[in-house]
């Protein structure tokens, strides 16, 4: 636990506290992941900034780049319970969610029982997401935003934190389920994630062909990780930042009068109102985890590529020249800067 344990017997720590608490935490969990994974250090800031800002990440990049260690990792070092998915053609919606089965009791009576499905857990790994059907995709999608699941008639909490984690593979499409746009945008980041760097690689396979995977220590609890997201939530933002999120946004979406050029040229639909939101709550995590109590605009422009990059819907013309998101939102963040 951190040095700053939260304890019902402690008087309440104030704001201040809980943000150079949460600071030290967050060097100490980079440290902890660091042991299992090598490199990858902007996607482990922004797989943290996500969860301290409840929200969901989905990671796109090759097989083999220890997307799945990384995020198990992460529930090892928070203490939270993992599930993972292995999302296929032929997997059905009760496989994630759960289903009723007929049980009987020891008295002869048979009767329906619920069964809790993978979903019922704190951080879900939904491997290959684009590789089951839509059906099974929406699945999800009651999880993501209510943390509730419906099933049989009923509804069931998921208790909190929870948090899903998927993946996609960029490279192979065919057999694939695109995402639609209505859950890609309930993901607060799309994360790219790379290949190492030649060193990187180098102590990659060093320490992969020579020793099981090190012991990782737990950092935090799952009452401290509430505790940290509720701080983000009592994080100020001045106007301006505001402002400038907004701004960032509209200039995505080809109706805008400001957009840029090559937003009016290569984009078909912009970003939401959820878009903004996501930026500024993941704004106010970045600060926090740096051990800021204060937001300013560069935390802003500095999460608006991965909260942005798979919400606007690019057109024929951008595909035909090869024109992706990011190139767009390089525009974009130089147009919010005038």
């Amino acid at each position: 636990m951190t040095s700053a344990s939260l304890s019902p017997s402690d008087p309440q720590p104030s704001d201040r506290e809980l943000v150079d608490a949460l600071h030290q935490a967050h060097r100490r969990i980079q440290d902890e992941i660091g042991k299992r994974v090598i490199g990858q250090k902007a996607v482990i800031d922004h797989l943290l900034i996500t969860l301290f800002a409840r929200g969901h990440g989905l990671f796109v990049g090759v097989p083999g780049l220890a997307k799945t260690l990384l995020i198990n990792t992460l529930a090892d070092v928070l203490a939270l319970a993992f599930n993972r998915v292995q999302f296929t053609p032929d997997l059905m919606p009760s496989d994630v969610t759960g289903s009723d089965i007929l049980d009987t009791e020891a008295d002869g009576r048979r009767g329906f029982r619920f069964v809790r499905g993978p979903v019922f857990c704190n951080i879900l790994l939904a491997d290959e997401i684009n590789r089951t059907p839509p059906k099974t995709q929406a699945a999800l999608l009651q999880s993501m935003q209510e943390q509730k699941v419906t099933a049989g008639g009923r509804t069931f909490a998921l208790e909190p934190p929870f948090h899903v984690f998927a993946t996609q593979n960029p490279i192979e499409q065919e057999g694939t389920y695109p995402l639609p746009e209505a859950q890609l945008d309930r993901f607060m980041m799309m994360l790219k994630v790379g290949y190492p760097d030649v060193h990187e690689e180098a102590e990659i396979v060093r320490r992969t062909t020579s020793a099981a995977l090190p012991a990782v220590a737990k950092i935090l609890s799952p009452r401290e990780i509430l505790a940290f997201q509720d701080l983000v939530l009592r994080v100020p933002v001045a106007a301006p930042v505001v402002d400038l999120a907004v701004r960032i946004c509209r200039l995505t979406r080809p109706a805008d009068d400001a957009a840029p050029t090559e937003v009016k040229e290569f984009v078909s639909y912009g970003a939401g109102p959820r878009a903004t939101q996501h930026l500024v709550m993941a704004a106010k995590a970045r600060a926090i985890l740096d051990g800021r109590p204060v937001v300013d605009g560069s935390d802003v422009q500095a999460l608006a590529m991965p909260v942005l990059r798979h919400r606007i819907l690019m057109n024929f013309h951008a595909e035909a020249r090869k024109v992706t998101a990011d190139d767009l939102l390089e525009a974009v963040l130089k147009a919010a800067r005038r």
